[in-house]
């Protein structure tokens, strides 16, 4: 099914028919350079109707305090209780698996860090040997030497019979800086690593980076908590995060023409939405 075979939806349509709205941030309410068109207006008025929305990020650069303060800089009145980054699941992955006070590699931004930190697990430098890493942002370091030093330990610390967890906060591979360009997340470099991994290690297939956030199941299940309602609808940008996290949680989507995902291209029968939006006017 091409795009434009999808049903389309008016964002007042979604308010009336859903008790509570799912957005996405980059590429649906904002990108790098600013708020998007109406999204300033569609956050003021679910605010003075009181109707519920949580956003739904992948962005783990930020704290949920610094992502509600970077939203009020494009003039989108977001308060924390609002707002779920994939950055916050951490401390329940944390706990469940047994790895507070473990020593961490975190790659991303002061923020990162303080996710990691707060979760419970004890911070040191790529050049150090560690039981578990953390990849949250591309920012923050300097990525082609930070890389080939990590990737140097990590196979120092599996040559010496030594297990390392692995964990990508972001599963975001790109994101929209401006209407036309792009930029590289978190997941580009999980790639590299697990590519590099996969070549010296063939025969070990445990190698690879344990998700967070969307499209995996997580991030929806805070969401459920805090709305207590599964008649949610999925704003989003992105194919394979936004819309198939949506369609594995069993609640419908949305698909903006604001974001990464071609329009061009045919859409798999697992990735398409329940509706398509031009954008939030």
């Amino acid at each position: 099914m091409k795009f434009d075979q999808i049903p389309e939806i008016q964002i007042n349509e979604l308010i009336k028919s859903y008790d509570a709205l799912l957005f996405d941030a980059y590429g649906v309410l904002i990108n790098s350079s600013g708020p998007l068109p109406k999204s300033d207006s569609i956050i003021t008025k679910l605010n003075s109707i009181k109707k519920p929305y949580l956003i739904l990020t992948n962005d783990s650069s930020r704290s949920i305090k610094s992502s509600s303060s970077r939203y009020a800089e494009f003039g989108l009145d977001i308060s924390t209780e609002k707002i779920i980054t994939s950055g916050s699941l951490i401390e329940n992955y944390f706990s469940k698996n047994n790895l507070i006070n473990q020593s961490c590699c975190v790659l991303g931004t002061d923020d990162t860090v303080e996710y990691v930190t707060k979760a419970g697990g004890q911070i040191v430098q790529p050049s150090e040997t560690f039981q578990t890493l953390i990849i949250g942002a591309i920012s923050g370091y300097p990525f082609v030497e930070t890389a080939s030093i990590l990737i140097s330990r990590l196979f120092s610390i599996i040559d010496n019979q030594n297990t390392v967890e692995l964990i990508l906060m972001n599963p975001d591979l790109l994101y929209p800086k401006t209407e036309d360009s792009f930029g590289l997340a978190a997941a580009s470099l999980a790639k590299l690593i697990e590519e590099a991994l996969s070549l010296r290690y063939p025969m070990k297939e445990n190698l690879t980076f344990t998700k967070l956030g969307k499209p995996y199941s997580p991030i929806f299940e805070k969401a459920f908590a805090k709305t207590k309602t599964k008649n949610m609808v999925m704003i989003g940008d992105q194919l394979h995060t936004d819309v198939q996290g949506a369609k594995n949680f069993g609640i419908d989507s949305v698909l903006m023409q604001t974001g990464i995902s071609s329009l061009n291209s045919e859409i798999p029968e697992n990735l398409q939405p329940t509706y398509r939006m031009k954008n939030l006017g």
